[in-house]
């Protein structure tokens, strides 16, 4: 058992809402339930109002398996809940007190639930048959209309939980929505690999002096200088034609010294980030306005256009300096694109809209609809358990959350899907 499940039938009313008693045996009518605290500190349901006795009261109602839960809690010492009203618990094993010794009417909830209820929750919680989500043996029963209406829902909590390290950077770079942009595509052209490693060189160089730059080869002198690769000697004439650039560059803008370290073990070579870190700079030396025409594309084959670049010629016939390789265009594909579209632009424009108070769902989830599913192991999994469930980026994107904000930590009473289980009852 667990508090979740009280929380649940409270606040949908899945119990003997006419016939209540304290466990005093006074007469107990509940007029309003009141609003569900989400917080973690504080009373679980705040500006209820019951009557006793005929006696109507008005204050907070706190949630436990055992009463003596309030004890092991502290909350006798807490004046966050002295003006606790009900007690409501699945197990009355102890008297309960507040601050000042006043003692807080009990009702053992468990002896009001209905048997439905607790059958459906043991069947989508107490099972240890299933090996991927709680409800897996009837995930299928849920309705296409159902989960398309959740899966919105859970993608916007998605875009509401990156729009966090949005606001973030926009506070430390005094609101400068370019340089936030700069140095979440930095991040998003690392990849899981190098992500934070190229952010870090985004933010050693800063955007401001991305701006003073016109020519793509400085640009990636920079990149490269500050990613550590031009402190060696070598014999190549455009390794050292970029150390030369990159020697001058550093001291211009002051730069600080780099310890930043980027990977290339168990890379594909197109992933290498000297690829896309030259990839990356011809980005920025074409567009001196990327964060408005990121903000301002109407459809994702606008942003294809904005994107569409190679690297400079020497990456051509190389992938690491010296070494060279068969010739080919290394251009920045749809596929890396659409990456760039689901962990940059779309949350970057969320929390843009967001800010001026301009929000446009309709539109972000277009953008979601318009890209290719992620093709891996677990939305794999829900395609099987219904099929074609994931469609397009929108639908996979929200499963992943999906699973691993609710499944993984048994949030079923916080899930629209598990919420209609119990329901049946």
């Amino acid at each position: 058992m667990r508090e979740d499940l009280l929380h649940f039938v409270w606040k949908y009313k899945k119990f003997d809402f006419l016939n209540l008693q304290t466990t005093d045996g006074e007469g107990l009518e509940i007029i309003n339930i009141g609003i569900h605290n989400q917080n973690e500190s504080g009373p679980d349901f705040q500006q209820a109002q019951i009557v006793i006795n005929n006696i109507k009261w008005a204050g907070n109602v706190e949630m436990h398996l055992n009463s003596s839960d309030w004890f092991a809690h502290q909350h006798q010492e807490d004046d966050n809940y002295n003006n606790v009203i009900l007690h409501v618990v699945w197990n009355d094993d102890v008297e309960v007190y507040r601050k000042d010794q006043t003692k807080i009417p009990t009702l053992e909830i468990s002896n009001f639930i209905s048997t439905e209820v607790i059958e459906n929750y043991r069947e989508l919680l107490a099972s240890k048959n299933y090996h991927f989500i709680n409800c897996e043996s009837f995930f299928g029963e849920f309705s296409d209309f159902t989960l398309q209406n959740w899966l919105e829902r859970v993608y916007l909590e998605k875009l509401e939980e990156k729009s966090v390290l949005v606001n973030q950077l926009l506070n430390q770079n005094a609101n400068h929505w370019d340089e936030v942009l700069f140095l979440l595509l930095a991040r998003s052209f690392g990849l899981n690999v190098n992500g934070q490693a190229f952010f870090e060189i985004a933010q050693s160089i800063g955007y401001k002096n991305i701006q003073k730059l016109n020519d793509s080869a400085q640009i990636e002198a920079l990149f490269l200088g500050q990613a550590n690769l031009l402190k060696d000697k070598k014999e190549d004439v455009y390794y050292q034609n970029l150390q030369k650039e990159y020697t001058y560059l550093k001291t211009k803008f002051d730069l600080p010294n780099s310890f930043t370290q980027v990977a290339f073990f168990k890379l594909r070579p197109p992933n290498f980030p000297t690829i896309r870190l030259s990839q990356l700079a011809q980005v920025y030396t074409k567009h001196k306005n990327l964060f408005r025409e990121v903000i301002s594309a109407k459809s994702t084959e606008e942003i294809y256009k904005l994107f569409d670049f190679s690297t400079s010629t020497y990456w051509e016939t190389h992938y690491t300096f010296e070494k060279e390789s068969k010739k080919s265009k290394k251009k920045i594909n749809q596929k890396f694109i659409d990456l760039l579209v689901i962990n940059t632009i779309v949350p970057i424009r969320f929390a843009y809209q967001k800010h001026k108070d301009v929000l446009k769902t309709d539109e972000l989830l277009t953008f979601m609809r318009d890209l290719k599913r992620e093709e891996n192991t677990l939305v794999k999994k829900f395609n099987q358990l219904k099929n074609n469930l994931a469609k397009n980026a929108l639908e996979s994107q929200a499963l992943i959350f999906l699973k691993k904000n609710y499944c993984d930590k048994n949030k079923c009473l916080d899930c629209q899907l598990g919420l209609q289980f119990l329901e049946r009852a």
